[in-house]
C-alpha cells in the first residue's frame, strides 16, 4: 500500500503543509540568473498539488504527475491553474522535448532512479532543467530545544517506515552518474511563523504517521497524544519553526 493514498494523508497535505516549495523555488530561480518563466514545467510527485502551486509565476503553464492517486482529490483546488495527471517517475506520460523545467520535491527518494533519469532527459527540451529539491521535518525552535526535543519523543513513539526511501543530497545526485550535470546546488534554511494548530496538523502528515496507521494505531489517538504533548512545548503562542534541505539545479549533460 502507496503511505501517501490515504484520504488524512491527502487531506494533510492540500491543507497542512508548510510554504517552504515557493520559497525554495525562488532561491533557484534566482540563482539560474532567468529573468522571463519557463514555458512549461512538470512537478514530479506533486501530491496534492502544494509543490505545483509553488510554480506560479515562474512557469507559464505547469502539469503535476502524482502516482497516489488519492492525493489528487485535491489538486485542482489547491493549484487551479495546473493540470494533473496521475503517473510515475519512471514512464512519465508526456512527449519527447515537452517541457522546460521538471521539478521534484523529495518524491525521487521513493523513484527508481536509473529509470527516471533517461524519462527526464526524453522529455526535456535542449535547454531544460531538472530541479530536485528536499527539507526535513521543522523539529527547530529558532530560539530553543524544546520542539526538537518533543520531535525526538514523537518519533521514537511512532517510529518512520524502515527503507521507504533513499537518501539524497546534492553531492549523491553528482555522483549517480544520471547522465545530468550539477549546474548549482544549496544547502538552506528557511524560517517560518508557525501556529500551534497548524504545527499539529502538520506533523500528523509525516510518513511515521502513515506508517503507525498501517500498523494499527488509531489516527485519533495519535492525534491526541501529539494534541496533549505538544500544548507545553507551544505554549499556545506562534513560533518560528526551522525547515532545513537542499536543492540541486540539474541539466542534461552533451
Amino acid at each position: 500500500m502507496n503511505p501517501f493514498d490515504t484520504f488524512d494523508m491527502g487531506a494533510g497535505y492540500a491543507t497542512s503543509r508548510p510554504p517552504v516549495h515557493a520559497r525554495v523555488v525562488g532561491q533557484a530561480y534566482g540563482e539560474m540568473g532567468r529573468t522571463e518563466p519557463f514555458r512549461r514545467a512538470l512537478d514530479v510527485g506533486c501530491g496534492a498539488g502544494i509543490s505545483t502551486r509553488a510554480l506560479a509565476g515562474f512557469a507559464a503553464s505547469c502539469i503535476g504527475l502524482e502516482p497516489a492517486r488519492g492525493m489528487l482529490r485535491w489538486a485542482s483546488t489547491v493549484a487551479p491553474g495546473a493540470v494533473f495527471v496521475t503517473g510515475t517517475a519512471e514512464a512519465l506520460p508526456l512527449r519527447d522535448r515537452s517541457v522546460d523545467l521538471i521539478t521534484a520535491a523529495g518524491s525521487l527518494n521513493y523513484a527508481n532512479l536509473d529509470l527516471f533519469f533517461p524519462e527526464a532527459a526524453r522529455v526535456l527540451r535542449p535547454d531544460g532543467v531538472l530541479l530536485v529539491y528536499d527539507f526535513s521535518a521543522g523539529r527547530n525552535f529558532g530560539d530553543d530545544a524544546g520542539l526538537d526535543d518533543w520531535f525526538s519523543a514523537f518519533s521514537q513513539r511512532y517510529p518512520p517506515p524502515a527503507h521507504e526511501a533513499r537518501a539524497l543530497s546534492p553531492e549523491i545526485l553528482a555522483g549517480m552518474g544520471s547522465g545530468f550535470g550539477m549546474r548549482s546546488h544549496r544547502q538552506f534554511e528557511i524560517a517560518l511563523a508557525v501556529a500551534p494548530g497548524f504545527y499539529l496538523d502538520y506533523v500528523l502528515t509525516e510518513t511515521n504517521v502513515a506508517a503507525a496507521t498501517r500498523r494499527g494505531v488509531p489516527h485519533a489517538e495519535i492525534r491526541s497524544w501529539c494534541a496533549e504533548t505538544l500544548a507545553p512545548v507551544w505554549k499556545g503562542r506562534e513560533r518560528e519553526v526551522l525547515f532545513r534541505g537542499y536543492y540541486a539545479c540539474m541539466t542534461p549533460a552533451g
